[in-house]
Protein backbone atom coordinates (compact mmCIF):
# COMPACT_ATOMS: atom_id res chain seq x y z
CA UNK A 1 0.00 0.00 0.00
CA UNK A 2 1.52 3.46 -1.28
CA UNK A 3 0.78 6.74 0.73
CA UNK A 4 1.31 9.87 -0.01
CA UNK A 5 2.21 12.55 2.47
CA UNK A 6 2.29 16.29 2.00
CA UNK A 7 4.13 18.32 4.35
CA UNK A 8 5.67 21.74 5.17
CA UNK A 9 8.52 20.90 7.35
CA UNK A 10 10.99 18.43 6.66
CA UNK A 11 14.50 17.90 6.97
CA UNK A 12 16.58 20.13 7.58
CA UNK A 13 13.78 22.08 9.68
CA UNK A 14 14.18 21.90 13.09
CA UNK A 15 11.42 22.41 15.98
CA UNK A 16 8.27 20.53 16.59
CA UNK A 17 6.24 20.51 13.59
CA UNK A 18 8.81 18.43 11.72
CA UNK A 19 9.00 15.66 14.11
CA UNK A 20 5.59 14.00 13.99
CA UNK A 21 5.49 12.93 9.98
CA UNK A 22 9.34 12.19 10.07
CA UNK A 23 8.90 9.91 12.62
CA UNK A 24 5.81 8.36 11.19
CA UNK A 25 7.61 7.64 7.80
CA UNK A 26 10.52 6.71 9.83
CA UNK A 27 8.19 3.63 10.75
CA UNK A 28 5.68 3.28 8.41
CA UNK A 29 7.18 0.72 6.41
CA UNK A 30 7.52 -2.00 9.43
CA UNK A 31 3.59 -1.97 9.24
CA UNK A 32 3.28 -3.19 5.46
CA UNK A 33 2.80 0.86 4.33
CA UNK A 34 5.30 2.78 1.70
CA UNK A 35 5.33 6.32 2.02
CA UNK A 36 6.30 8.74 -0.38
CA UNK A 37 6.95 12.12 0.91
CA UNK A 38 6.43 15.37 -0.89
CA UNK A 39 7.87 18.58 0.66
CA UNK A 40 9.27 21.98 -0.67
CA UNK A 41 12.64 22.57 -1.92
CA UNK A 42 14.96 25.19 -0.92
CA UNK A 43 12.99 26.56 1.72
CA UNK A 44 14.50 28.86 4.36
CA UNK A 45 13.49 27.38 7.57
CA UNK A 46 13.56 29.73 10.84
CA UNK A 47 14.96 26.94 12.50
CA UNK A 48 17.04 24.11 11.24
CA UNK A 49 18.77 20.45 12.21
CA UNK A 50 20.28 18.67 9.42
CA UNK A 51 20.88 16.25 12.09
CA UNK A 52 17.03 15.17 11.38
CA UNK A 53 18.69 14.12 7.98
CA UNK A 54 19.59 10.67 9.41
CA UNK A 55 16.19 10.24 10.28
CA UNK A 56 14.99 9.43 7.07
CA UNK A 57 14.72 5.76 5.87
CA UNK A 58 17.02 5.63 3.13
CA UNK A 59 14.84 3.81 0.46
CA UNK A 60 11.62 5.99 0.59
CA UNK A 61 10.65 8.69 -2.25
CA UNK A 62 10.76 12.08 -1.43
CA UNK A 63 9.49 14.77 -4.15
CA UNK A 64 10.16 18.22 -3.96
CA UNK A 65 9.18 21.50 -5.60
CA UNK A 66 10.49 25.04 -4.81
CA UNK A 67 7.35 27.46 -3.08
CA UNK A 68 7.15 31.35 -3.20
CA UNK A 69 6.21 33.01 -0.08
CA UNK A 70 4.57 36.50 -0.23
CA UNK A 71 5.93 37.30 2.72
CA UNK A 72 9.62 37.72 1.13
CA UNK A 73 8.50 40.65 -0.12
CA UNK A 74 8.00 41.98 2.92
CA UNK A 75 11.43 40.78 4.69
CA UNK A 76 9.66 38.40 6.90
CA UNK A 77 12.08 35.78 6.18
CA UNK A 78 15.04 38.25 7.09
CA UNK A 79 12.76 39.14 10.25
CA UNK A 80 12.74 35.53 11.52
CA UNK A 81 16.10 34.43 11.02
CA UNK A 82 16.67 37.46 13.33
CA UNK A 83 14.64 37.16 16.06
CA UNK A 84 12.93 33.79 15.37
CA UNK A 85 9.26 32.55 15.02
CA UNK A 86 8.22 33.12 18.97
CA UNK A 87 7.74 36.80 17.89
CA UNK A 88 6.27 36.31 14.54
CA UNK A 89 2.49 37.57 15.09
CA UNK A 90 4.24 40.69 17.54
CA UNK A 91 4.44 43.38 14.78
CA UNK A 92 1.19 44.63 14.25
CA UNK A 93 1.22 45.72 10.19
CA UNK A 94 2.86 42.40 9.10
CA UNK A 95 0.31 40.61 11.35
CA UNK A 96 -2.57 42.17 9.69
CA UNK A 97 -1.90 41.92 6.31
CA UNK A 98 -0.28 38.11 6.60
CA UNK A 99 -4.35 37.48 8.59
CA UNK A 100 -6.31 39.30 6.23
CA UNK A 101 -4.35 38.87 2.25
CA UNK A 102 -3.28 35.85 3.37
CA UNK A 103 -5.78 33.00 3.91
CA UNK A 104 -5.13 30.34 5.37
CA UNK A 105 -1.19 31.30 5.31
CA UNK A 106 1.22 32.48 2.91
CA UNK A 107 2.16 28.91 2.15
CA UNK A 108 -1.50 29.31 -0.39
CA UNK A 109 0.73 30.15 -3.56
CA UNK A 110 2.46 26.63 -3.53
CA UNK A 111 -1.37 25.13 -3.84
CA UNK A 112 -1.68 25.38 -7.03
CA UNK A 113 1.71 24.17 -8.65
CA UNK A 114 1.83 21.37 -6.35
CA UNK A 115 -1.52 19.77 -7.31
CA UNK A 116 -0.31 20.50 -10.89
CA UNK A 117 3.26 18.63 -10.11
CA UNK A 118 1.51 16.03 -8.18
CA UNK A 119 -1.40 15.09 -10.33
CA UNK A 120 1.24 14.24 -13.03
CA UNK A 121 2.80 12.37 -10.16
CA UNK A 122 -0.53 10.53 -9.39
CA UNK A 123 -1.02 9.75 -13.27
CA UNK A 124 1.94 7.85 -13.21
CA UNK A 125 1.91 5.98 -10.08
CA UNK A 126 -0.22 3.98 -8.49
CA UNK A 127 -1.37 5.91 -4.91
CA UNK A 128 -3.82 4.59 -2.01
CA UNK A 129 -4.01 7.47 0.16
CA UNK A 130 -3.06 10.89 0.76
CA UNK A 131 -2.51 11.97 3.95
CA UNK A 132 -1.77 16.27 4.70
CA UNK A 133 -0.82 17.75 7.61
CA UNK A 134 -1.22 21.32 9.16
CA UNK A 135 -0.40 23.87 9.81
CA UNK A 136 0.17 25.56 7.47
CA UNK A 137 -3.28 24.44 6.80
CA UNK A 138 -2.49 25.65 2.89
CA UNK A 139 -1.27 22.04 2.70
CA UNK A 140 -4.74 20.54 3.34
CA UNK A 141 -5.93 22.44 0.13
CA UNK A 142 -3.67 19.99 -2.45
CA UNK A 143 -4.97 17.12 -0.89
CA UNK A 144 -8.34 18.49 -1.35
CA UNK A 145 -8.15 18.86 -5.05
CA UNK A 146 -6.06 15.75 -5.35
CA UNK A 147 -8.90 13.79 -3.61
CA UNK A 148 -11.28 15.47 -5.62
CA UNK A 149 -9.95 14.96 -8.97
CA UNK A 150 -8.74 11.20 -8.62
CA UNK A 151 -11.23 9.92 -6.10
CA UNK A 152 -8.23 8.62 -3.48
CA UNK A 153 -8.73 8.22 0.68
CA UNK A 154 -7.54 11.41 1.76
CA UNK A 155 -6.27 11.84 5.85
CA UNK A 156 -6.42 15.42 6.99
CA UNK A 157 -3.82 15.52 10.01
CA UNK A 158 -4.09 18.60 12.56
CA UNK A 159 -1.47 18.86 14.30
CA UNK A 160 -3.04 21.79 16.02
CA UNK A 161 -6.32 24.09 15.33
CA UNK A 162 -7.05 26.09 12.49
CA UNK A 163 -9.11 28.59 13.10
CA UNK A 164 -8.76 28.23 17.16
CA UNK A 165 -4.66 28.57 16.43
CA UNK A 166 -3.77 30.31 19.24
CA UNK A 167 -1.92 33.02 17.47
CA UNK A 168 -4.56 33.89 15.02
CA UNK A 169 -6.09 36.59 17.18
CA UNK A 170 -2.82 38.40 16.57
CA UNK A 171 -3.72 39.12 13.31
CA UNK A 172 -6.44 41.28 14.02
CA UNK A 173 -8.41 39.57 11.13
CA UNK A 174 -11.59 41.38 9.34
CA UNK A 175 -14.93 39.42 9.08
CA UNK A 176 -14.79 38.99 5.58
CA UNK A 177 -11.08 37.14 6.39
CA UNK A 178 -12.86 35.44 9.30
CA UNK A 179 -15.63 34.03 6.86
CA UNK A 180 -13.23 32.42 4.28
CA UNK A 181 -10.92 30.86 6.85
CA UNK A 182 -13.95 29.13 8.73
CA UNK A 183 -15.14 28.21 4.89
CA UNK A 184 -11.82 26.41 3.85
CA UNK A 185 -11.73 24.96 7.12
CA UNK A 186 -14.65 23.55 7.63
CA UNK A 187 -14.69 22.60 3.85
CA UNK A 188 -11.59 20.26 4.42
CA UNK A 189 -13.30 18.45 7.77
CA UNK A 190 -16.25 18.07 5.88
CA UNK A 191 -14.34 16.16 2.54
CA UNK A 192 -11.61 14.29 4.32
CA UNK A 193 -11.96 10.40 4.39
CA UNK A 194 -10.83 10.79 8.04
CA UNK A 195 -9.67 14.09 10.26
CA UNK A 196 -6.49 12.69 12.13
CA UNK A 197 -5.34 15.39 15.42
CA UNK A 198 -3.95 14.76 18.11
CA UNK A 199 -5.67 15.50 21.41
CA UNK A 200 -9.22 14.10 22.53
CA UNK A 201 -10.68 17.50 23.13
CA UNK A 202 -9.43 18.23 19.45
CA UNK A 203 -11.02 15.43 18.29
CA UNK A 204 -14.30 16.70 20.22
CA UNK A 205 -14.72 19.78 18.51
CA UNK A 206 -13.66 18.13 14.90
CA UNK A 207 -16.16 15.73 15.45
CA UNK A 208 -18.45 18.81 15.23
CA UNK A 209 -18.42 18.52 11.34
CA UNK A 210 -16.25 15.58 10.13
CA UNK A 211 -17.66 12.71 9.44
CA UNK A 212 -14.58 10.56 11.15
CA UNK A 213 -12.06 12.10 13.39
CA UNK A 214 -9.08 9.56 15.21
CA UNK A 215 -6.40 10.55 17.63
CA UNK A 216 -2.77 9.73 17.38
CA UNK A 217 -0.81 11.59 19.78
CA UNK A 218 2.83 12.57 19.65
CA UNK A 219 5.42 10.90 21.09
CA UNK A 220 9.10 10.06 21.83
CA UNK A 221 11.75 8.01 19.83
CA UNK A 222 14.41 6.02 20.66
CA UNK A 223 17.44 8.60 20.80
CA UNK A 224 14.83 9.30 24.02
CA UNK A 225 15.34 6.18 25.39
CA UNK A 226 19.30 6.01 24.49
CA UNK A 227 21.28 4.28 28.29
CA UNK A 228 23.72 7.53 27.50
CA UNK A 229 22.74 8.53 31.20
CA UNK A 230 23.71 12.18 32.28
CA UNK A 231 24.51 13.67 35.20
CA UNK A 232 21.66 16.26 36.95
CA UNK A 233 22.23 19.79 37.44
CA UNK A 234 23.97 20.77 40.32
CA UNK A 235 21.53 23.50 41.40
CA UNK A 236 18.21 23.67 41.43
CA UNK A 237 16.86 23.94 37.80
CA UNK A 238 13.59 24.46 36.32
CA UNK A 239 13.85 24.17 32.31
CA UNK A 240 12.08 24.64 29.66
CA UNK A 241 13.06 23.18 26.08
CA UNK A 242 11.51 24.79 22.73
CA UNK A 243 10.03 27.20 21.34
CA UNK A 244 7.98 29.98 23.76
CA UNK A 245 5.45 32.53 22.15
CA UNK A 246 4.27 35.79 23.94
CA UNK A 247 0.79 33.72 24.48
CA UNK A 248 2.34 30.93 26.96
CA UNK A 249 4.14 34.31 28.66
CA UNK A 250 4.24 32.37 32.54
CA UNK A 251 3.82 35.82 34.55
CA UNK A 252 2.41 34.25 37.77
CA UNK A 253 4.91 31.93 37.27
CA UNK A 254 7.84 34.41 37.55
CA UNK A 255 6.32 36.40 39.84
CA UNK A 256 6.44 33.53 42.42
CA UNK A 257 9.35 32.45 42.12
CA UNK A 258 10.65 35.88 42.68
CA UNK A 259 8.79 36.11 46.01
CA UNK A 260 10.14 32.58 47.04
CA UNK A 261 13.56 34.10 46.06
CA UNK A 262 12.42 37.32 48.75
CA UNK A 263 11.70 34.45 51.22
CA UNK A 264 14.56 32.50 51.32
CA UNK A 265 17.82 33.24 50.49
CA UNK A 266 18.94 29.28 49.89
CA UNK A 267 16.55 29.19 46.95
CA UNK A 268 17.37 32.16 45.40
CA UNK A 269 21.18 31.16 45.09
CA UNK A 270 19.80 27.54 44.51
CA UNK A 271 17.66 28.36 41.58
CA UNK A 272 18.43 28.06 37.94
CA UNK A 273 15.91 28.89 35.37
CA UNK A 274 17.43 27.04 31.57
CA UNK A 275 15.20 28.34 28.72
CA UNK A 276 16.54 26.52 25.81
CA UNK A 277 15.19 27.27 21.94
CA UNK A 278 13.56 30.51 20.71
CA UNK A 279 12.35 32.66 23.36
CA UNK A 280 9.68 35.45 23.35
CA UNK A 281 11.36 38.88 24.02
CA UNK A 282 7.91 39.64 26.17
CA UNK A 283 9.29 36.64 28.31
CA UNK A 284 12.58 37.96 28.66
CA UNK A 285 11.20 41.36 29.65
CA UNK A 286 9.40 39.79 32.32
CA UNK A 287 12.20 37.96 34.01
CA UNK A 288 14.02 40.85 34.14
CA UNK A 289 11.16 43.01 35.40
CA UNK A 290 10.87 40.41 38.61
CA UNK A 291 14.79 40.47 38.72
CA UNK A 292 15.62 36.76 38.02
CA UNK A 293 18.23 37.44 34.85
CA UNK A 294 20.89 36.60 37.28
CA UNK A 295 19.02 33.01 38.27
CA UNK A 296 18.32 32.83 34.05
CA UNK A 297 20.35 31.04 31.56
CA UNK A 298 19.55 31.41 27.91
CA UNK A 299 20.92 29.04 25.39
CA UNK A 300 19.06 29.47 22.55
CA UNK A 301 18.07 26.72 19.72
CA UNK A 302 19.54 23.56 19.84
CA UNK A 303 19.59 20.14 17.94
CA UNK A 304 16.82 17.57 18.50
CA UNK A 305 19.68 15.40 20.49
CA UNK A 306 21.42 18.20 22.48
CA UNK A 307 17.52 19.45 23.50
CA UNK A 308 17.18 15.65 25.12
CA UNK A 309 20.17 15.91 26.55
CA UNK A 310 19.07 18.85 28.76
CA UNK A 311 15.62 17.36 28.93
CA UNK A 312 17.36 14.61 31.01
CA UNK A 313 19.73 16.31 32.92
CA UNK A 314 17.19 19.28 34.74
CA UNK A 315 16.00 19.17 38.00
CA UNK A 316 12.58 20.13 36.88
CA UNK A 317 11.01 20.38 33.42
CA UNK A 318 8.87 23.48 32.88
CA UNK A 319 5.77 22.93 30.36
CA UNK A 320 3.69 26.00 29.67
CA UNK A 321 0.16 25.70 27.50
CA UNK A 322 -0.68 29.29 25.64
CA UNK A 323 -3.21 31.22 28.15
CA UNK A 324 -5.89 31.25 25.59
CA UNK A 325 -9.92 29.94 25.41
CA UNK A 326 -9.86 26.63 24.17
CA UNK A 327 -6.77 25.47 25.52
CA UNK A 328 -8.04 21.78 27.13
CA UNK A 329 -6.57 20.29 23.89
CA UNK A 330 -3.73 21.60 23.20
CA UNK A 331 -0.87 19.17 24.03
CA UNK A 332 3.02 19.76 22.93
CA UNK A 333 5.24 17.95 21.05
CA UNK A 334 7.79 18.50 23.48
CA UNK A 335 5.42 16.81 26.55
CA UNK A 336 5.79 13.35 25.32
CA UNK A 337 9.90 13.68 25.29
CA UNK A 338 9.01 15.02 28.82
CA UNK A 339 7.67 12.11 29.68
CA UNK A 340 10.24 9.34 28.91
CA UNK A 341 13.36 11.98 29.95
CA UNK A 342 11.62 10.93 33.52
CA UNK A 343 12.23 14.28 35.39
CA UNK A 344 9.42 15.78 37.37
CA UNK A 345 6.91 18.18 35.16
CA UNK A 346 6.03 21.66 36.03
CA UNK A 347 2.56 22.13 33.83
CA UNK A 348 0.99 25.62 33.76
CA UNK A 349 -2.82 25.59 32.01
CA UNK A 350 -5.76 24.04 32.12
CA UNK A 351 -5.81 21.66 35.15
CA UNK A 352 -8.55 19.86 33.45
CA UNK A 353 -8.04 18.76 29.68
CA UNK A 354 -6.13 16.38 27.82
CA UNK A 355 -2.57 17.46 29.52
CA UNK A 356 -3.67 16.74 33.18
CA UNK A 357 -4.74 12.80 32.26
CA UNK A 358 -1.59 12.01 30.65
CA UNK A 359 0.39 13.73 33.75
CA UNK A 360 -1.86 11.87 36.04
CA UNK A 361 -2.30 8.52 34.34
CA UNK A 362 1.67 8.34 33.57
CA UNK A 363 2.40 9.49 36.95
CA UNK A 364 5.02 12.11 35.66
CA UNK A 365 4.08 15.62 37.13
CA UNK A 366 1.43 18.10 37.78
CA UNK A 367 -0.64 20.88 36.19
CA UNK A 368 -1.56 24.65 37.87
CA UNK A 369 -3.99 26.81 36.70
CA UNK A 370 -3.15 29.72 35.25
CA UNK A 371 -4.17 31.89 38.06
CA UNK A 372 -3.66 29.46 40.64
CA UNK A 373 -0.21 31.76 42.89
CA UNK A 374 -1.04 29.59 45.73
CA UNK A 375 -0.99 26.36 44.33
CA UNK A 376 2.37 27.17 42.35
CA UNK A 377 3.85 28.44 45.14
CA UNK A 378 3.90 25.35 47.29
CA UNK A 379 4.45 22.68 44.24
CA UNK A 380 7.67 24.47 43.71
CA UNK A 381 8.47 24.91 47.58
CA UNK A 382 7.93 21.24 47.57
CA UNK A 383 10.26 20.14 44.47
CA UNK A 384 12.30 22.51 46.40
CA UNK A 385 12.80 20.54 49.37
CA UNK A 386 13.10 16.78 47.63
CA UNK A 387 15.80 18.42 45.51
CA UNK A 388 17.63 19.58 49.08
CA UNK A 389 17.17 16.34 49.87
CA UNK A 390 18.18 14.57 47.33
CA UNK A 391 15.07 12.57 46.48
CA UNK A 392 13.98 14.29 43.13
CA UNK A 393 12.64 12.06 41.20
CA UNK A 394 9.71 10.51 39.32
CA UNK A 395 8.10 6.77 39.29
CA UNK A 396 6.29 6.97 35.96
CA UNK A 397 4.14 4.76 34.75
CA UNK A 398 2.05 3.52 31.24
CA UNK A 399 4.74 4.84 28.99
CA UNK A 400 5.00 2.81 25.98
CA UNK A 401 1.81 3.77 24.47
CA UNK A 402 3.56 6.67 23.41
CA UNK A 403 6.48 5.46 21.54
CA UNK A 404 6.46 6.43 17.92
CA UNK A 405 6.51 2.80 16.56
CA UNK A 406 3.55 1.90 18.76
CA UNK A 407 1.79 5.35 17.64
CA UNK A 408 2.99 4.38 14.30
CA UNK A 409 1.16 1.33 14.29
CA UNK A 410 -2.06 2.74 14.83
CA UNK A 411 -2.12 5.36 12.05
CA UNK A 412 -1.39 2.00 10.35
CA UNK A 413 -4.22 0.58 11.53
CA UNK A 414 -6.68 4.01 10.48
CA UNK A 415 -4.83 4.19 7.02
CA UNK A 416 -5.29 0.19 6.43
CA UNK A 417 -9.76 0.80 7.71
CA UNK A 418 -10.30 3.32 4.85
CA UNK A 419 -9.59 0.41 2.36
CA UNK A 420 -11.35 -2.29 4.09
Amino acid sequence: MKVLIITYYWPPAGGSGVQRWLKFVKYLQDFGIEPIVYTVDNVNYPKEDTTLHNEIPKNIQVLKQPIWEPTHLLFWKKKKQKTGISNVAKNGLMSFIRGNFFIPDPKIFWVQPSVKYLQKYISENKIDSIISTGPPHSIHLIAQKLHQQNNIKWIADFRDPWSDLYYHKDFKQLPFAKKKNLKLEAAVLKNADCVLTVSNSLKTAFAKTANRVEVVTNGFDDEVLAENEVDLDAKFTISYIGLLPKQSNPKMFFKVLKELCELNIDFKKDLQLNFIGDISEDVKTEIHNNQLIDNTCFVGYVHHQKAIEYQKKAQVLLLLIPNIKKSKGILTGKLFEYLQAKRPILAIGPEKGDLSEILESTNTGVVIGFDNEDKLALEIKKLYQQYKKGSLAVASKNLEQYHRKELTKKLASVIKSLHS
